[in-house]
């Protein structure tokens, strides 16, 4: 399990992009599951949308990738302090089942499923309470600084 001090050791992101909260688990090489808590202080409710706040999908791929990359540091033993850093690459078959609202918990799954040379890609899930809130493939390519 890891903290949120311990998340920003593996995320570059900060505020307002952080979008990974807690590790529950984690699986080097294999899986990983983490949350992040959504409140109406969340700057992209203040637009999207006036009077019926819903998490953008965009923001919802985001926090796939960064739980992904999560993965992708530990499995590697590696660290953005180390010179090393996880960037999103693409996404494939992205989809989206329901509405996420401020006060639900986002949990966050990712498999790895493959990688080649520098590029890994993850079976990614982001479910709330338990119901699947969005799915995609995402690839994380890994760069030096």
């Amino acid at each position: 399990m890891m903290d949120i001090q311990q998340v920003m050791q593996y995320l570059p992101q900060r505020y307002p992009f952080l979008m990974v909260d807690r590790v529950l688990e984690v699986e080097k090489g294999k899986r990983i599951v983490g949350y992040k808590n959504l409140t109406m202080n969340e700057e992209f409710f203040q637009g999207h949308f006036p009077g019926k706040p819903l998490m953008p999908g965009v923001m919802m791929v985001e926090a796939m990738a960064q739980i992904a990359g999560v993965l992708g540091f530990v499995t590697h033993d590696k660290r953005p302090a180390d010179g090393h850093l996880y960037v999103f690459a693409g996404a494939d078959n992205i989809r989206f089942k329901r509405m996420v609202i401020p006060g639900d918990r986002l949990t966050l799954e990712a498999v790895a499923t493959g990688s080649r040379r520098h590029i890994h890609k993850f079976s990614c899930r982001a479910l709330v309470d338990g119901e699947l809130a969005a799915s995609a493939d995402i690839l994380i390519a890994e760069q030096k600084l």
